[in-house]
């Protein structure tokens, strides 16, 4: 098997000259370098691919080598699911947007990041169902659910996914939508990569010139008051506004309140709309206004720093009420260092209305995800590491009396097969099935985890 895998790894290089990245030689780092510290052992072989024919390629040397076989789109998974020890399919050199003519949907493909897609988007005053931050790959976003600003008035991504293609486990290459492909096209809608490489995705485009938004600052000694009053502004706003909420080390590392109000409806409507926002206590600094949508995106970039060994936990809470706001008040409190941070992200409205049968996504009602981040600087401290591991799952732990089952799958990990199977609901059998028909040899196995 040796001399085998050598032998194909060679064929790599043959053709797909300056497109394979090994180990040991130039741009490796580059190419496993990801958003998470990786863990573990690291990949054989990086392939760049450019085209679905290297994407066939990969998977077949994958099959035939043994090796286990990964996909790498924008990198931003805590888990590290983008790399494994054996191939790894990188598609971030795809990351072409191209929008059609009436600018009612665009092709996105499988490697291209929000920002990809806003630099394109943008100028045409139209903009696609992200998630909130410009490096979050959309592929890996979309399959899994999306949540984001647009979410009250649009929905989740995957409910703007109009149709994907998808190479499969054996080889062949489908366009899954409403009328081909149909199971397929469901189980991607929430069930992740488990199914194929998903190479190129047509999205549905809106009518988004500008939002209205900022990140407003306040000092966390008055935190249980500011997030008391913003959780009632919100509670009662139009779907078009909707509002993220963080806990984390501000600029001298101490902790700060962070009120991310959107308003994505009528432009002459914005103002008024977000102004509450700005009196929910001391404001210490920031300001709402108009911009592109594609500039909003920028607005967490400050906060993500990339290669730092991670840990995260989740949770869904049917509401941002007193009760909850009091645990993430005294988890931040608590926190082990600056790195740990609380984020919230609502769902409502238009995501709300879908029927819950009608993608593989399985919670279809008002909720908002509780988004558990502990980042710290040295893997090699193992003090240091079982601390923001313990405060991650304490955190959770304490929300454990108020929260909904499950949790959203992009955040979990397969040693959770409870809170898996209860996070898709009555849609996980289907699951399942639609993974046996179409990957019945787990080949996509380092995907987001399915119910067992």
């Amino acid at each position: 098997m040796p001399d085998q895998i050598e032998r194909a790894f060679r064929r790599f290089e043959a053709q797909l000259p300056g497109r394979v990245s090994l180990p040991g030689g130039v741009g490796y780092a580059a190419a496993t370098a990801i958003w998470a510290k990786p863990v573990g052992p690291m990949p054989r072989v990086v392939v760049h691919c450019r085209t679905p024919e290297d994407v066939q390629l990969s998977i077949r040397t994958a099959r035939d080598c043994g090796l286990p076989l990964s996909v790498r789109g924008g990198g931003h998974d805590w888990a590290g699911r983008a790399l494994c020890a054996g191939i790894v399919i990188d598609l971030s050199g795809m990351n072409g947007v191209f929008v059609d003519a009436d600018h009612r949907s665009a092709i996105i493909s499988g490697g291209a990041r929000a920002a990809d897609v806003a630099a394109v988007t943008d100028p045409l005053h139209v903009a696609a169902v992200t998630g909130t931050c410009s490096a979050v790959g959309m592929t890996g976003l979309t399959l899994g659910g999306g949540y984001g600003p647009l979410i009250g008035r649009f929905g989740l991504s995957l409910d703007n996914l109009l149709a994907a293609q998808v190479v499969l486990a054996d080889g062949r290459v489908v366009v899954a939508d409403d009328a081909n492909e149909e199971e397929l096209f469901w189980a991607v809608r929430g069930g992740g990569g488990n199914f194929g490489v998903v190479t190129a995705m047509r999205h549905r485009l809106h009518n988004v010139a500008s939002v209205r938004t900022g990140m407003l600052v306040y000092p966390f000694s008055e935190a249980k008051a500011v997030l008391r009053r913003c959780a009632g502004i919100a509670a009662s706003s139009p779907e078009d506004l909707t509002v993220q909420i963080g806990c984390a080390g501000g600029p001298d590392s101490k902790p700060v309140v962070m009120i991310l109000p959107t308003w994505c409806g009528p432009r002459a409507e914005g103002e008024a709309q977000v102004a509450p926002f700005l009196n929910l206590g001391t404001l210490l600094a920031g300001s709402l206004e108009a911009m592109s949508y594609g500039t909003f995106l920028t607005l967490f970039d400050p906060y993500l720093a990339n290669g730092q060994p991670v840990f995260m936990e989740t949770c869904w809470l049917p509401a941002l009420d007193s009760a909850s706001t009091d645990v993430l008040v005294e988890a931040i409190e608590d926190a082990a260092s600056p790195g740990c941070a609380i984020f919230t992200h609502e769902f409502r409205g238009a995501a709300s209305r879908v029927p819950a049968g009608a993608t593989a996504f399985g919670l279809r009602r008002d909720h908002v995800l509780v988004e558990i981040v502990a980042t710290f600087v040295d893997r090699s401290d193992e003090e240091e590491e079982k601390r923001h591991r313990q405060w991650a799952r304490a955190t959770r732990q304490a929300f454990s009396p108020i929260v909904l089952p499950g949790g959203y799958p992009n955040f979990l990990t397969g040693d959770e097969p409870d809170r898996v199977a209860k996070s898709y609901g009555p849609n996980g059998g289907r699951l399942i099935a639609a993974k046996r028909h179409y990957d019945p040899d787990n080949i996509f196995r380092s995907a987001i985890p399915l119910p067992g």
